[in-house]
C-alpha cells in the first residue's frame, strides 16, 4: 500500500506541475505514462545500451507537438533532455556512426531542427548538419534513391521515406536548399512507382533493384506483402513533407497525389467492425492475422493531417475519426497503477538481415506484440494530439491572417551564417517568434502569410486580418520602412471595407511612434511615448495585468504578463478593452465594416507564450488564442 501511494503522490506531482488538473485528454494521459516509464529518455534503460534510435525521435516528435498544442513547457524539456543524452557540447552525437548509412538515423534531426530553431543552442545545429551531410554522400539507387541501409544495398523500403524525408525537407526550407526539393519530391515519385500495386493502390514493403534478395520478386524486386507499419511510416511522411515543401514548387502536385491515392487505398483495407487496420493490410481473414496498433495509429495521423491542412478531400476526416474512436477501444488500456498503455504493437519486422527475414506472410505474423513499444506510443502521441486539434473553433476556414514585414523588417545571421529576417516572424521557433502565435492560427484553420511590401490596396484585397507588430527605428534596421500617408490611406480603407487590423506597439525606445501613430489616430488611438510596466529581472510580478470575469476577448486568458508597454490615448470610435492602474492597455475600434485592436506590446511572441519562461500561472498563451480566434471572429463573413 505505501509503495503504490507513493507512486500516486508520484504520478499526480508529474501531471499537475503545469495546470494543477489531471490530464483528460488521450495524448496528454500517454504523454505522463512517457514521462513515467521512460523518465530519464527511453534508451536509458539499465542493462542496456544506449542507441542513437528512430524510435526516440518519434515519442519526442509527439512530445513536441503536443508542447506547440497546450504550451506546456513539461514536453519541450523532456524532448531537450533526451537529446541530451547524445548531443555534446561540440554537436557530435554519441553513438551516431555515419559511415553505417542507415537512413533510420536521420530520423531524430527533427528533433536536433527544432531545439536548435528553439533555444538557438548551435551544437544542435551542428549535430542536424551532420545528418545532412550523410544524406549528400549516401548511396542511391541508379535513378537516384535513397538506399535503406548501406547493408541493404539497392534497397529502398518505405519506412526510409519517412526516416528521411521530413527531416531533409525542414533542413532544406530552413537554411534556404531550393536544389533540394526536387531530390525529396523524387523519392516519393520513386518509391510509389516501383512498390505500389496497381489492383488494391497498396505499396509493397521494400524493393530491391537488383532483385537478388530472397525476399525480392524476380521481375518486379518486391518484397512479397503489405505490411501495415510501413505504410503507416509512409504517409505519415508525406504529410510531414507536405508541411515544409514551397507552395510554389512545380512537383508539389505531384506529391498531393500520391498521398490522395494513398489515403483511398488505406481506407479501402479499415476494418469496418473495429475502424482500424490490420497487421497484413489485404489479409484481414488471413490465418493468424491482427489488428495493430501502430499502423492504426499512424493512418489516423497521416489521414487526419492531410485533411486539416487540405491536402486531401474532408471525407478522410470520417475514416480518420472511425479509425481515432477504434484505437482507442482497441488498444488504449488504463493499468492498475493508473497509467494509460498502448496494447497492440508488432515490435519489429523487416527485410534481409541476420537471421534473414524473408518477408513471408509467415514471417510478419511471428514478430512479438508488445505493450508501450515507442514506435507505437510515438505515433499514438501524434495522431491523439492531431484528433485534439478538432477540438478547437475552427474559426479561420477559408481566412488568411496577414503579417507585416515591411514596417518590422530585421535582419540576423543564423548557425549557418546566413542572413535571414527576424523578430516576430511566423517561421520564427525562438524567443522573438511568433511561432505559436501562427500554429494556433492555422489550427482554428487560418492561413498565415507574410507581407514584405509596403501595404496597398491590391496586396490587402485577400487579408481578413492583417497585424503591424512593432515598426523599426533606425538603431534596429539599416534602412527602416516607415508608415507614410499612402499606407495609412490604403490600410484605413482596407479596414472600412472590412478588414481586422491588429496593432502592436512597444515602449518608445524600441518601436517608431510618431509614423504609427498617424495610422492609429485614424481610429482614434494613439501609442504614448512612455514605458509603463517595467520589470526588473525574474521580478514577473511587476508585469501582472488581470482580465476581469466575463471579458468579452479573453475569455480563458485571466493573468497576462506585459512588460515595458507603451499604453493608449483614445478618442470616439476607440473603446477601452482592457485597463491596469488608471491607464489603457488594449482598446478596440469599430471603423465602416471593420474593426482595430490596440496593445502598446508585442507580447504574444514566443518567449512569453511558450511556457519555458513565465510561471505557469501566466495565460499569454491561452490569451493569444482567444485574441486570434476573436480577431478572426470580426470578419466578414464569420
Amino acid at each position: 500500500m505505501a509503495i503504490t501511494l507513493l507512486f500516486a503522490f508520484n504520478y499526480l506531482g508529474l501531471l499537475n506541475v503545469h495546470a494543477q488538473t489531471l490530464p483528460t485528454k488521450p495524448s496528454e494521459k500517454m504523454a505522463a505514462t512517457v514521462m513515467t516509464i521512460w523518465k530519464d529518455s527511453l534508451v536509458m534503460q539499465p542493462g542496456k545500451p544506449v542507441k542513437w534510435s528512430y524510435d526516440e525521435g518519434v515519442v519526442l516528435e509527439g512530445m513536441l507537438n503536443l508542447w506547440k498544442r497546450t504550451g506546456d513547457s513539461r514536453y519541450f524539456k523532456f524532448a531537450q533532455k533526451s537529446m541530451d543524452h547524445f548531443v555534446q557540447p561540440d554537436g557530435t552525437i554519441r553513438g551516431y556512426k555515419p559511415q553505417e548509412y542507415n537512413i533510420d538515423h536521420v530520423k531524430n534531426g527533427r528533433i536536433l531542427l527544432a531545439l536548435y530553431r528553439v533555444t538557438g543552442q548551435e551544437k544542435y545545429y551542428k549535430a542536424a548538419n551532420l545528418l545532412r551531410e550523410q544524406l549528400k554522400t549516401h548511396p542511391r539507387t541508379k535513378e537516384g534513391g535513397f538506399w535503406h541501409k548501406k547493408i541493404y544495398p539497392n534497397q529502398m523500403w518505405l519506412d526510409g521515406l519517412y526516416m528521411g524525408e521530413p527531416f531533409y525537407t525542414e533542413y532544406a526550407a530552413t537554411f534556404n536548399e531550393p536544389a533540394a526539393f526536387d531530390d525529396i519530391a523524387n523519392q516519393f515519385i520513386y518509391m510509389e512507382k516501383h512498390a505500389r500495386d496497381a489492383k488494391t493502390g497498396l505499396l509493397y514493403h521494400g524493393w530491391d533493384e537488383s532483385k537478388e534478395q530472397k525476399w525480392a520478386n524476380k521481375e518486379t524486386g518486391l518484397s512479397p506483402h503489405f505490411w501495415g507499419r510501413a505504410m503507416g511510416w509512409y504517409g505519415m511522411g508525406l504529410v510531414d513533407v507536405l508541411e515544409y515543401f514551397p507552395e510554389n514548387h512545380p512537383k508539389r502536385a505531384a506529391i498531393v497525389a500520391i498521398l490522395n491515392r494513398y489515403a483511398a487505398a488505406v481506407e479501402s483495407v479499415q476494418d469496418k467492425k473495429t475502424g482500424v487496420w490490420y497487421q497484413i493490410l489485404d489479409k484481414p481473414t488471413g490465418k493468424g492475422n491482427y489488428l495493430e496498433a501502430s499502423a492504426s495509429n499512424m493512418f489516423v495521423y497521416a489521414l487526419g493531417k492531410g485533411v486539416r491542412l487540405g491536402y486531401l478531400p474532408q471525407k478522410y476526416e470520417a475514416v480518420a475519426k472511425r479509425g481515432y474512436d477504434g484505437l482507442l477501444k482497441e488498444f488504449i488500456k488504463t493499468d492498475e497503477k493508473g497509467l494509460t498503455n498502448l496494447h497492440g504493437t508488432v515490435s519489429v519486422a523487416g527485410l534481409g538481415g541476420n537471421p534473414y527475414r524473408d518477408g513471408s506472410y509467415e514471417y510478419y505474423l511471428s514478430e512479438k506484440v508488445v505493450i508501450n513499444d515507442p514506435k507505437g506510443v510515438g505515433a499514438f502521441l501524434l495522431a491523439a494530439n492531431e484528433m485534439d486539434l478538432r477540438q478547437l473553433p475552427q474559426v479561420g476556414k477559408g481566412k488568411t491572417i496577414l503579417l507585416d514585414g515591411y514596417f518590422n523588417n530585421e535582419y540576423m545571421k543564423n548557425a549557418a551564417g546566413q542572413t535571414i529576417p527576424f523578430h516576430y516572424k511566423w517561421e520564427e521557433m525562438d524567443n522573438n517568434g511568433f511561432s505559436l502565435l501562427g500554429e494556433h492560427a492555422r489550427y482554428m484553420g487560418a492561413k498565415t502569410q507574410e507581407l514584405k511590401a509596403a501595404p496597398t490596396a491590391t496586396n490587402l484585397k485577400n487579408a481578413q486580418v492583417y497585424i503591424i507588430v512593432d515598426p523599426d527605428t533606425e538603431k534596429e534596421t539599416a534602412k527602416p520602412n516607415f508608415m507614410q500617408p499612402e499606407h495609412v490611406a490604403a490600410i484605413t480603407q482596407w479596414v472600412k471595407n472590412g478588414g481586422v487590423l491588429l496593432l502592436m506597439a512597444n515602449d518608445q525606445s524600441n518601436a517608431e511612434l510618431d509614423k504609427f501613430n498617424t495610422l492609429a489616430k485614424q481610429f482614434g488611438i494613439e501609442f504614448k511615448k512612455e514605458l509603463k510596466n517595467p520589470v526588473t529581472g525574474s521580478q514577473f510580478e511587476m508585469g501582472k495585468i488581470m482580465v476581469p470575469a466575463n471579458h468579452a476577448i479573453f475569455k480563458t486568458g485571466k493573468q497576462l504578463y506585459l512588460k515595458e508597454i507603451s499604453t493608449l490615448n483614445l478618442q470616439a470610435p476607440a473603446k477601452s478593452a482592457l485597463d491596469h492602474k488608471g491607464d489603457v492597455v488594449m482598446a478596440t475600434a469599430k471603423v465602416g465594416k471593420g474593426t482595430v485592436f490596440a496593445v502598446g506590446d508585442p507580447w504574444l511572441y514566443n518567449e512569453y507564450t511558450d511556457g519555458r519562461k513565465l510561471p505557469a500561472e501566466y495565460q499569454n498563451f491561452q490569451a493569444g488564442n482567444d485574441l486570434v480566434a476573436w480577431l478572426l471572429q470580426q470578419t466578414s463573413g464569420k
